[in-house]
């Protein structure tokens, strides 16, 4: 290989080859597809794989390479984006994922920097080096997603998202006695986004190192999924309206665009009593909700295979007032690797898909979507398409650095005063935290309505 090679950044260029070392190491080194060849200010860092975690898609795919570049958990607070990131770790053993256990494996040597210094300083482009020949110091960036071990129950392939895999995973708790289980719904695709989780609890004691050694029984009481809450804590917007049709004798319906492993539609129908209609593009990924997440297609919950968008578009041509839904849930993200971790995809968000959204809601209705933005002025414009064709718009920062919900209703609803006692919005309460519900902020409108 030339060395020349790396002396230049090439946007979305990705090498990867082995390298002899204590074990034999495997190096990768991805160039941000937004970086130009001629910058004079790239920012370069490498990142050491967790032993034993070497065949994981995180570590061992482009598309997982590509989403720690672009992750913003991989870099100090507010940091430049990546130009280029260089990823060291030992040749994996197994061309696809396996279970994982960090107790038995040790922790790098701290003498792992100074002994790859030499190679880091050849994949290191020659714009980083002082102009008085000053030899830089590649920063070294630690992978902490909390995992401490994991199962694998299978590994699957759907016709729309393509491999995923279902785990058991043990998490990091601090400060606590009780350990916390989960088990996760990972695509291939986007292998640093967790689909689904759900809270598993060991049926027997713990008596086992290996969790493939461990039964568990979920959990569905609980949403795991840190945005979740939120986003159920955004019917609470519309409450008192819903509480009027239900004393009416009306079941509140809801539409969940995404169905995932069910998390949310489960707990809409056991915990609120709503008829759930769920859309799902891959036919796999319903199975695996139904094998190992509990999900069950009943009178209350009905489970349709189609592309989300199409779907809606197509109700909006032909639909009833009793066909209509009170409540529509968005969590769709992209499937473009290249605009890293993004929450909805592009599709969604013309104006088209919106109004037809809206078509298909009650005249008091609510459209609740997660959003994780790829920048700031993609958030800025999503809002600014969602107020030209929803009434009100509200938001839920939910905390976490990464997810908003936005809250978006036909009708307005700020002043509404329902005449019934809210007993829904005592049960959002109690089954969501209150704190979720009070953070409600109406964001003010700055584009006036255009049909």
């Amino acid at each position: 290989m030339d060395p020349s090679t790396f002396e230049t950044i090439s946007p979305s260029r990705y090498i990867t080859f082995t390298f002899p070392h204590r074990h034999l190491l495997r190096v990768a080194v991805l160039d941000s597809p937004s970086s130009t060849s001629t910058s004079t200010s790239a920012v370069i860092a490498a990142v050491w794989v967790p032993q034993g975690r070497e065949s994981d898609w995180i570590f061992s795919t482009y598309s997982g390479h590509l989403q720690l570049l672009l992750s913003p958990s991989t870099t100090p607070p507010q940091p430049p984006p990546l130009s280029r990131l260089i990823i060291v770790g030992n040749s994996p053993l197994y061309p696809r994922p396996t279970s994982y256990n960090s107790t038995v494996f040790p922790s790098p040597p701290k003498s792992i920097h100074q002994e790859l210094a030499p190679l880091l300083l050849a994949l290191t482009p020659k714009s980083y080096f002082g102009e008085n020949g000053e030899i830089p110091e590649i920063p070294f960036l630690i992978f902490e997603d909390g995992v401490v071990k994991s199962s694998i129950l299978e590994i699957c392939e759907g016709p729309c998202v393509g491999e995923m895999l279902i785990e058991n995973v043990e998490l990091e708790t601090v400060g606590a006695v009780n350990k916390g289980f989960m088990r996760r719904l990972r695509y291939k695709r986007m292998p640093n986004l967790v689909q689904t989780q759900m809270k598993i609890i060991p049926k027997n004691e713990l008596v086992f190192e290996e969790l493939d050694n461990v039964e568990f029984g979920l959990d569905n009481r609980v949403l795991a999924h840190s945005y979740l809450s939120p986003m159920v804590a955004g019917v609470s917007v519309v409450s008192s309206f819903l509480e009027g049709r239900m004393c009416d004798g009306f079941r509140p319906r809801a539409l969940c665009l995404g169905v995932g492993g069910g998390a949310l539609l489960g707990f809409l129908s056991i915990q609120l009593n709503f008829e759930v209609v769920g859309v799902e593009e891959d036919e796999v990924v319903l199975k695996v909700a139904k094998k190992y997440f509990g999900l069950e297609s009943n009178e209350l919950i009905r489970l349709c295979v189609g592309d989300g968008i199409k779907y809606v578009k197509k109700l909006a041509n032909n639909i009833d007032e009793e066909s209509k839904f009170d409540v529509v849930m968005v969590d769709l993200d992209s499937s473009d690797a290249t605009m890293g971790v993004c929450a909805p995809p592009l599709e969604f968000v013309k104006k088209s898909v919106l109004k037809a959204a809206r078509m298909i809601l009650h005249e008091h209705g609510v459209l609740i979507i997660n959003v994780i933005p790829s920048s700031e002025s993609f958030y800025e414009s999503l809002v600014s398409e969602f107020q030209v064709v929803f009434e009100e718009l509200y938001e839920i920062d939910v905390g976490n650095g990464e997810n908003f919900v936005l809250i978006a209703t036909k009708s307005n609803v700020e002043n509404a005063l329902g005449t019934y006692k809210n007993t829904l919005l005592d049960k959002l309460k109690s089954v969501v935290s209150p704190s979720y519900i009070d953070s409600i902020r109406k964001i003010t409108k700055t584009v006036g309505p255009k049909f």
